[in-house]
């Protein structure tokens, strides 16, 4: 099955809106002196991703996350050929949320909530490693096994979101997400570290995704993979 362009717009847009609440929310937290605080920016992030998966989950998965797609890949539960295309929708609409965000602040905003390691590279590596792990886990669970309650998806997922962001966040970013990394990145050629956020969310996505394979019920998808693997 190849790439529709109902699928293509519907992940540009989500990580369009995903990424320009929370790198925006970072934006405006460094704006008005961290008045929003960790746990405000990481309410952000998980609410948004709630909301995209709720929005469009049913037209493109909600993926709105390139390891996602890599992962659920790797076990076959999403077509390979479609790969390519949800990656340049993603980091395109990261990209496009972070151009925005430099309109808006541009005078005053420098990384428009890049990640980049606050401690080591291998601490934020192994970091964003097990944190991935643990989200890919999750939406393995609740995307592609039929005894999860599916309608619950986006509450789950945007839960763990928040749940990493709020204790991660400081230390790597809680990327979790290569085209998330990738569009502060872009926009405000910042590079530091970026190796560690594209091979730390990867690897992890794809470790969680083949652990869940271990313990799954059925090897049967709730519906066609498109529909069911919901995510950021």
């Amino acid at each position: 099955m190849f790439l529709t362009l109902r699928q293509f717009i519907a992940e540009l847009l989500g990580t369009y809106f995903m990424v320009f609440a929370g790198c925006g929310v970072v934006v405006v937290d460094t704006e008005k002196n961290n008045l929003i605080g960790q746990p405000g920016i990481a309410i952000v992030w998980g609410l948004v991703v709630m909301v995209n998966v709720y929005s469009v989950g049913h037209i493109s998965g909600a993926h709105f996350n390139s390891a996602v797609t890599i992962a659920f890949a790797s076990c076959k539960r999403f077509p390979l050929k479609s790969v390519p295309g949800y990656i340049i929708a993603q980091v395109l609409g990261s990209t496009l949320a972070c151009g925005t965000l430099r309109l808006l602040f541009h005078k005053k905003s420098n990384n428009l909530g890049a990640t980049i390691p606050m401690g080591s590279d291998l601490q934020s590596l192994v970091l964003e490693f097990i944190i991935t792990f643990f989200l890919m886990f999750v939406i393995s669970s609740v995307a592609t096994d039929d005894r999860a309650v599916g309608e619950a998806a986006g509450l789950v997922i945007g839960s763990t979101i928040l749940l990493n962001a709020m204790f991660a966040g400081p230390i790597s970013g809680a990327s979790m997400n290569p085209a998330r990394t990738l569009g502060p990145a872009i926009v405000s050629n910042e590079y530091r570290g970026l190796w560690v956020y594209m091979l730390g969310p990867t690897a992890g996505a794809v470790a969680g995704a083949w652990a869940y394979n271990i313990i799954r019920f059925t090897d049967k998808p709730l519906c066609e993979i498109v529909k069911s693997s919901s995510f950021l």
